[in-house]
This record gives structure tokens, C-alpha cells and sequence, in this order.
């Protein structure tokens, strides 16, 4: 039974969230590329492994822009995480959203519906990833779903689907005056994920809804791309983003660099040109991808060891991804601060197979590494059909063969062959031809976000379960074991 209710209640204490069999117990904190790739590191090892995550499922980040523009569906490039770990025995999957971490005491508690539950770990890994970041200005979201969910992805499919159609239904009863503010689409954010969905709404408007509509031309659509940086794609080198930017505008992007947004609301986005003038661009539709902000559980690991934190909410760790004083906890992923190491998959991905092999090796009484070395495979970003850009090592490429090599890394990384090979035909169907499969759109898509943030504290639902498992006075193993 769900209770929505404000009703005043005991808090009960945590329940123990899993049975202790005497074998090291290994923790992780997230279910993405870090805390997956680190969970299959120990399959068939003498450890036991706990997942807890606030999502059921392993999201594959980079390809959320085609769910946004209806070329995938979200369940292929989000198997539920139980599927994917299921043949590893000593692999448990926990749901729940981790709100506090006791170092001292070797603990992390996370909630479901109000329902706390504390796991006990002799080696923690920390893969808690990274949101959204609207610089300070949190308000903005309210009208620009940023690209980092499955729910953000859902969103802005609907709302760029929903504003053809309120446009269609403008043209058809005489609202001329309404048809340019619904028919723009404003992306902020000139990375790799605001060029790939610039890209996207452009080859969409143009080669797939042509023909749908009666009274509006869909082609005319305009697709804005802001930055407040002064080149397109500023990680890939000045070459790279000159032709990216030159694409973009041959598919009839306007790109519009040096450009600060400085408000966002429902019927437009207004930003700061380099004379210091302020301009007003009326957009029904907008999306946010600039920007991320760790996962506050870097704050709390702060203040228990004094690590720093950077801007953007990182910690900072030691060259072998361990917290000061405490070398049972592996931070890895888009929440560290280490020698500048970018926020991409790779280094997830490397940093969660280090930790698990290096708890593994001192578990063995083996020697470990003392530094995390990442091996960089480089940077690619699409930008329309058969178009993309690659940085791989001294070689930079553009072009078709660039494209091709970008659809071959992602086809290989999405997980479950399933997947890849329902993927593969999806898009051959999308970019061979014109059809997207996936356009799917409802109001409670747009709203729902918006809605929950309006109903505030008034909606706190729960769930009630009797007071489970105590947490034994000491299960884990000891602290000479562990470190």
C-alpha cells in the first residue's frame, strides 16, 4: 500500500539490506558505465556485491538524443540493470536513492518511497555520476529539460513532436503570428550532445515530417545552437569544430557563439552578445546541454575526509581513485577531480574495472597499482546522417568515415545483443529512409516533472513495510582485511 499522506509517523529505523556470509562485501553506489563495468569486474570472485541505484535500469547517456528525437525507443539503450547482472550469483541489485554515507561507521542508507534501508561494506566503490547544471539558475529547467534521463529524453520527444503539431493547429485556423515562435528550437550547449540534437531536430524537420503536415512546411523549422564559448565542439581542436560548424550551418542551423544565456521562460530564451546587448529569441521549445553538476554524494564524502570540491561539485581523490584516509572507498566517474580527466564514458568505465581490480588484489595480498593511468580512445560526435566528427589519438576525422566508426563504438558498447541488433535496424530504418519509429508523445510527458515540482512537500508518497532485519552490531570484515 502507497500513502500519500502528511500523517506525523515514528521514523522507524533502517532495515539490513542484505544477509552477511562472512565474505568481503563490496558496495557500489550507481548503476551506469562506473558502477556496472566495476559490478562485472567480479563475477566469479569469492566476494559478495551489493548494487544500489535510484533507477532499475543501466542508462547508455550518449545516445538519449535519439530517444528525444524518435529514432529509439528508451528500452534499448536502458536494459534493467537485473537483466544484466543476473548470471553473476554474487551480484545483488538494490533499489533505492542514496541519501546519506557514514564513513566511520561503514555504511550507506538509501530511501525508496520513504523506505530506508542501510547496507554495512568492507570496500565501497562511489559511481553516482552527474546531473544536469544550469550554472545557478535552477529556474531555468522549468522550461528547458536538460539531456541527462530517460524522463528528459521523454520529455523533450514530446514537447519537439507537440510544438509541429500546435503549430500545424495554428496554421490551419489563421494564427500566423504564432508560427515562428512554435516552429523554433532553441538547444543550448555546443558540445557533443547539444550538436548531436541540433543536428537531429534539423534531419527531422527536414527529411522525416515534410510530408506529414497540411498546413505548415516543416523544413522551415529553425534550429538555434547558443554557446557562451567561441568555437562548436571546443574539446575536439579548432579544425574539428570549424567543420562541424560548417555542416550545422549547411543543414540550416543558425550556431550563435559567444552567446551567455541570461533567461529562460515559457515563451523564449534571451542571452548576451559580445557587445553586451541583450537578445530575445521567442521559442516555444528548448533544451539545455550545457553543463553538469556531480552527484551531492561528493559533498558528502567532503565533509567527512576534507577532500575538495571543484565547481562543478567533483571531489577531489587520490591518483588511485581512493578517498583521503580512506582507502576502502574508490570514487570513480564524473564525480572526480582528477588531473582533468574529462567527464566521458571511457573514464567510468576504466575507473570502475581499476577499483574492482584493485580490491581484488588486495584481497589476494597482492601488490596494487598505486595510480589510475586512463587510456584515452578518443571523442566522436555525430551531426547528421552519414556526417560525424572523431578524435582518436594524434588522428582526426570527419566525414562519412567518421560516421561510420562512431556507429560501430556505440553499437558495440550498447549492452545485450538484443539491443544492438534491434538498434542496428533502427538505424538503417532512420537513416537509409526517413521514417523514425519512435514519435510517440503525450501531455503527461511534458508536464509531469513540472507538475510533481509544484505539488512540493504536499506529495510525499511512501510505502509501508514492517521494520525488517536489524543492522547486526558489526558484519563486516576486518579493518586489516579491508585495507
Amino acid at each position: 500500500m502507497i500513502d500519500s499522506t502528511n500523517t506525523p509517523q515514528e521514523r522507524p529505523r533502517p532495515a539490513h539490506g542484505h544477509l552477511s556470509t562472512g565474505r568481503h562485501r563490496v558496495v557500489i553506489i550507481g548503476s551506469g558505465f562506473g558502477g556496472l563495468f566495476a559490478a562485472r569486474k567480479f563475477g566469479g570472485e569469492d566476494v559478495d556485491v551489493t548494487l544500489i541505484s535510484s533507477t532499475a535500469y543501466h542508462l547508455f547517456q550518449p545516445l538519449l538524443y535519439q530517444v528525444a528525437t524518435g529514432i529509439l525507443s528508451e528500452g534499448l539503450i536502458a536494459p534493467t540493470t537485473r537483466e544484466v547482472l543476473a548470471k553473476q550469483k554474487n551480484v545483488e541489485v538494490a533499489f533505492g536513492k542514496v541519501r546519506d554515507i557514514d564513513l566511520d561507521e561503514r555504511t550507506v542508507t538509501a530511501t525508496a518511497l520513504g523506505v530506508e534501508t542501510s547496507y554495512d561494506y568492507d570496500s565501497l566503490i562511489v559511481a553516482a555520476g552527474a546531473g544536469q547544471s544550469y550554472f545557478g539558475n535552477d529556474h531555468f529547467a522549468d522550461f528547458a529539460p536538460g539531456m541527462k534521463s530517460i524522463d528528459d529524453a521523454l520529455e523533450l520527444r514530446a514537447r519537439i513532436f507537440g510544438a509541429f503539431e500546435l503549430a500545424e493547429l495554428a496554421a490551419a485556423s489563421g494564427r500566423d503570428e504564432d508560427l515562428d515562435r512554435l516552429m523554433t528550437f532553441v538547444v543550448v550547449g555546443a558540445g557533443p550532445t547539444g550538436v548531436e540534437m541540433a543536428g537531429q531536430i534539423a534531419e527531422l524537420s527536414s527529411r522525416t515530417l515534410p510530408h506529414d503536415f497540411r498546413h505548415i512546411a516543416s523544413e522551415k523549422a529553425h534550429v538555434i545552437l547558443l554557446d557562451g564559448a567561441d568555437k562548436v565542439l571546443g574539446g575536439f581542436g579548432s579544425r574539428l569544430g570549424k567543420k562541424a560548424e560548417k555542416r550545422l550551418t549547411e543543414m540550416g542551423v543558425d550556431v550563435r557563439l559567444n552567446a551567455m544565456v541570461t533567461d529562460v521562460d515559457a515563451s523564449g530564451i534571451e542571452y548576451r552578445t559580445p557587445s553586451g546587448e541583450t537578445e530575445r529569441v521567442p521559442a516555444l521549445t528548448k533544451v539545455w546541454a550545457a553543463g553538469v553538476q556531480a552527484s551531492s554524494l561528493g559533498k558528502t564524502l567532503s565533509e567527512q575526509t576534507g577532500a575538495e570540491l571543484d565547481r562543478a561539485g567533483r571531489i577531489a581523490v587520490n591518483p588511485d581513485l581512493t578517498l583521503p584516509g580512506h582507502p576502502e572507498v574508490y570514487v570513480v566517474g564524473d564525480m572526480i577531480a582528477l588531473d582533468n580527466l574529462p567527464g566521458v564514458a571511457q573514464v567510468a568505465i576504466q575507473g570502475g574495472k581499476f577499483a574492482a581490480k584493485q580490491i581484488l588484489h588486495r584481497l589476494k595480498g597482492e601488490s596494487t597499482d598505486a595510480k589510475f593511468h586512463y587510456f584515452d580512445k578518443g571523442s566522436m560526435a555525430t551531426i547528421s546522417r552519414f556526417s560525424a566528427v572523431a578524435s582518436v589519438g594524434k588522428l582526426r576525422m570527419s566525414g562519412f568515415l567518421a560516421w561510420v566508426m562512431w556507429l560501430a563504438v556505440h553499437l558495440w558498447y550498447i549492452i545485450g545483443f538484443k539491443s544492438q541488433i534491434t538498434t542496428f535496424f533502427h538505424w538503417a530504418v532512420s537513416f537509409l529512409g526517413r521514417s523514425r519509429g519512435e514519435r510517440t508523445a503525450t501531455e503527461q510527458q511534458i508536464f509531469a516533472r513540472n507538475a510533481l515540482k509544484q505539488l512540493g512537500d504536499d506529495f510525499d508518497p511512501k510505502l509501508r513495510l514492517s521494520p525488517g532485519r536489524p543492522m547486526p552490531e558489526r558484519v563486516r570484515a576486518s579493518d586489516d582485511e579491508a585495507s
